[in-house]
């Protein structure tokens, strides 16, 4: 075992100071990352130590790999955490580290390159007996051969990128006179996004939830999992609204799940916290379809509803200590819920609504936690990720939950900007919602620009038409009042002004 006595975080905003919170409170020094865009930013007021890497560009700051290395050697760190996005996810990033002689809070960089790839991922789980989507075995290039694997498994089919994420280099077909067109898209989009055109084909899933199981793993091959999250509101692919546990979920389904999750992180020596995606059909068949192997953005509802810090988990992992729980242990308690809160306007197509947060005022009260790296008075960058924050809400059922989330949505102030807030609150007072039959069409099916316009039924127009006239009325004796000049001969207010 190796103690941590100093952690650097190479990442921003929110998820930096969430982990920093808790390396402090096990006693470990903080270093924070920042580019020139954050030089004021939370994050960096509340590390011990901070270093700049460079410009607002990502690819300028914080995918510098080597600058945040030489940072590491500098002021002498022993570990890094990665957090999610930017270099999480690099098995190149991680194993520089490794041979710098630091401990990189995370998996081994073998585990990330075979999970890396959803091909390569596919094939290390085969042999484990794990449901899978029908689909391809390999990339494919070919477009005829492609056509004719395209017809054996039946349309709709999704073509998708192999090394891709967040919708990208993804595309469904429902016939195959647009198959070919749809490939070369996918393609092309792929070698954009990620340098890599291999793109494989699945069966499309007609009506799907994504439902993604948290495991944990450590260097003496135990592994346990965390139950479920329910993931399945999204736009363009990428979440909006989790909860967990889900609401379709049996305790015999989270023991499939949870056992097939544990098995895809054997098949990779799995150690550190990773989460097991599955795609689950409308007879709620469940199947494998990548593993993401770093921290969650949604990892808060996890540990909401089982008491466990998976950063302070990560940590202890990555000293080289065995887990201190077995499977047994873990007991789900209440429901969680969390909504992210985006700098985007839901009635221009979710378009990020770059600008100043002139009101920043967060929800508070049991049950509520506010993940975040923004202050009053801050301008949200255009460099980066439009997320302003997560809200969190844990309660005793789903409904206590749902119902604290909408008092929390009311209460939270921000002006400034357009944000998801009301989108998430029509969400989570749509029936299909409330009533857990949902899928991840849900924005799709149900929503659009003019559901969030106010909207009055009749007693409430009677109402408003009533109070105009009253004031009015009162308005013009006091306009008989105040014509002319004043007692001590001044003119008196003009009845346009008064308007105004």
């Amino acid at each position: 075992m190796r103690k941590i006595n100093k952690l650097l975080v190479a990442n921003r905003g929110e998820i930096s100071l969430r982990i920093m919170r808790t390396a402090k409170e096990m006693g470990i020094k903080t270093v924070a990352v920042y580019s020139e865009a954050d030089r004021n930013a939370p994050h960096v007021k509340f590390a011990d130590e901070a270093v700049c890497l460079g410009p607002p560009p990502s690819n300028q700051s914080y995918l510098l790999a080597d600058k945040i290395i030489d940072a590491c050697k500098s002021l002498n760190v022993d570990a890094v955490h990665p957090g999610y996005g930017f270099l999480s996810e690099n098995a190149t990033f991680a194993k520089k580290v490794t041979d710098a002689g630091i401990i990189f809070v995370g998996p081994s960089p073998e585990s990330i390159e075979v999970m890396g790839s959803k091909l390569a991922a596919k094939n290390a789980v085969a042999k484990y007996g794990i449901p899978m989507v029908p689909g391809t075995e390999e990339a494919i290039t070919d477009i005829q051969a492609a056509k004719l694997k395209a017809e054996e498994i039946g349309y709709p089919i999704l073509i998708k990128a192999s090394a891709g994420g967040g919708g990208k280099g993804m595309r469904i077909v429902k016939y195959e006179a647009e198959f070919e067109e749809q490939m070369q898209r996918a393609i092309s989009e792929a070698l954009s996004a990620f340098g890599d055109g291999a793109v494989f084909i699945e069966k499309y899933i007609t009506s799907p939830r994504h439902i993604e199981i948290q495991v944990l793993g450590d260097v003496h091959r135990n592994i346990v999992y965390l139950f479920e999250r329910e993931c399945s509101v999204q736009r363009r692919h990428q979440k909006v609204i989790e909860e967990a546990p889900s609401a379709v979920v049996s305790p015999e389904m989270r023991k499939a799940m949870g056992e097939a999750a544990v098995q895809v992180a054997r098949a990779c020596n799995y150690y550190g916290a990773g989460t097991v995606e599955f795609i689950v059909d409308e007879n709620l068949n469940f199947y494998f379809l990548e593993m993401n192997t770093r921290l969650q953005v949604e990892h808060p509802v996890t540990e909401m509803i089982t008491g466990k810090d998976l950063v302070k988990e990560q940590i202890l992992i990555a000293e080289g200590r065995p887990l201190s729980f077995k499977q047994g242990d873990l007991i789900i308690n209440g429901h969680a819920l969390e909504i992210r809160v985006y700098a985007e306007d839901p009635k221009n197509n979710f378009l990020p609504d770059i600008g100043n947060l002139m009101t920043y005022i967060r929800p508070q009260g049991p049950g509520i936690r506010v993940d975040d790296g923004f202050e009053q008075g801050m301008d949200i960058p255009i460099f980066y990720d439009p997320m302003i924050a997560k809200l969190i809400t844990h309660d005793e059922t789903r409904e206590k939950s749902i119902q604290r989330m909408i008092r929390a949505i009311d209460d939270y102030q921000i002006t400034g900007i357009e944000t998801t807030l009301g989108f998430c609150r029509f969400v989570l007072e749509h029936e299909a919602f409330t009533s857990g039959n949902f899928d991840t069409k849900f924005v799709e099916k149900y929503f659009s620009p003019e559901k969030l316009e106010v909207q009055w039924d009749e007693e409430e127009l009677a109402l408003m038409a009533s109070l105009a006239v009253d004031i009015f009325e009162k308005e013009k004796t006091n306009l008989k009042r105040v014509t002319g000049q004043n007692r001590n001969g001044m003119p008196r207010t003009n009845w346009k002004n008064r308007l105004i």
